[in-house]
């Protein structure tokens, strides 16, 4: 006999997540005196402390964080099993959990979803948006199947991930229709001096690879002037089509605005800016026929274009 239950795992789990034990029972549909009571006696069967309760805070203790890691570990395969039968019984019927980093979430995936849903009716979907970093993170934990990624993925996450390049994303330089440039076909490196920029707040992963660009041109980013950081995209948008000042956007978050003619586009002489957005998996799960068919429609629409956006 194990010294636990799958019950007991989940409950670790949401301990874990939550750091309290009321919210921990709310989400598992348990009273809090049974779920006290199966944490108890689970540290008895192991004949170890796996909660910290001090002074009203819970945290795992060094034996809680080891266990726990390999609990997610069983309890994602569990699912996987359950979630291959399901494949194998009912054919192609299934669901998926799709990541997308955040512009990638907001603006690209909501089309492709829709598409795919037409198509694949059959077939539940669920999407998570966060960092590159979180999203890679779920994939290797299999909390995620797929996803699609803009930003850099660390080395450490990288060994256990399969990345393939799916398209590039031009990242555009724009301004208000009544800004002074607007009526410029394309601007030198030196005019970027002149302008006010509305940018992404510092430790934006989209902020740091723009200014990296720019500095393999031999702009100095340190004299560029900042007016305004702000934590949205849709902010930035609408401070520069009221003429508060540029900014560097992905072209997928601004066809609304091109289309209704609210902003321009400025084309810098010789420098392009984009990013190679990529299809990340984990390589040693269980790929699902649901899995199979959004990925053959990510490679059908790679094929198609050249250039997403």
């Amino acid at each position: 006999m194990l010294p636990f239950t799958l019950q007991q795992l989940r409950i670790l789990k949401a301990i874990a997540t939550e750091k309290n034990f009321t919210k921990a029972a709310e989400i598992l549909y348990l009273s809090q005196p049974s779920l006290s009571k199966q944490i108890k006696t689970l540290e008895k069967n192991l004949d170890i402390l796996l909660v910290n309760r001090e002074n009203n805070r819970i945290s795992l203790t060094e034996n809680g964080k080891i266990f726990l890691e390999y609990s997610e570990r069983i309890l994602a395969l569990c699912e996987e099993s359950c979630r291959a039968l399901i494949d194998l019984k009912n054919g192609d019927r299934g669901y998926l959990i799709i990541g997308a980093s955040q512009t990638i979430g907001t603006y690209l995936m909501p089309r492709m979803l829709t598409l795919f849903a037409q198509n694949y009716p059959q077939i539940d979907l669920k999407v998570q948006v966060n960092s590159t970093q979180i999203i890679a993170k779920s994939i290797l934990n299999q909390e995620i199947d797929i996803a699609i990624v803009g930003g850099e993925i660390s080395d450490d996450l990288k060994k256990n991930l399969t990345i393939e390049h799916f398209v590039y994303d031009e990242l555009n330089l724009i301004v208000s229709k009544s800004h002074p440039f607007a009526n410029k076909k394309t601007i030198n490196k030196e005019d970027l001096y002149c302008l006010d920029f509305i940018t992404l707040n510092s430790n934006s992963s989209i902020k740091r690879f723009i200014d990296n660009i720019l500095i393999q041109n031999q702009i100095e980013t340190s004299q560029l002037k900042t007016i305004l950081q702000l934590n949205s995209i849709e902010g930035i948008k609408t401070a520069v089509s009221l003429g508060l000042g540029a900014a560097f956007l992905s072209s997928s978050a601004i066809e609304k605005e091109i289309k209704l003619k609210m902003i321009k586009i400025l084309k810098i002489k010789n420098i392009k800016i984009t990013r190679k957005l990529s299809i990340i998996s984990n390589s040693e799960c269980y790929k699902s026929k649901a899995f199979d068919f959004f990925y053959n429609d990510l490679i059908r629409l790679k094929n198609k274009i050249k250039r997403y956006f």
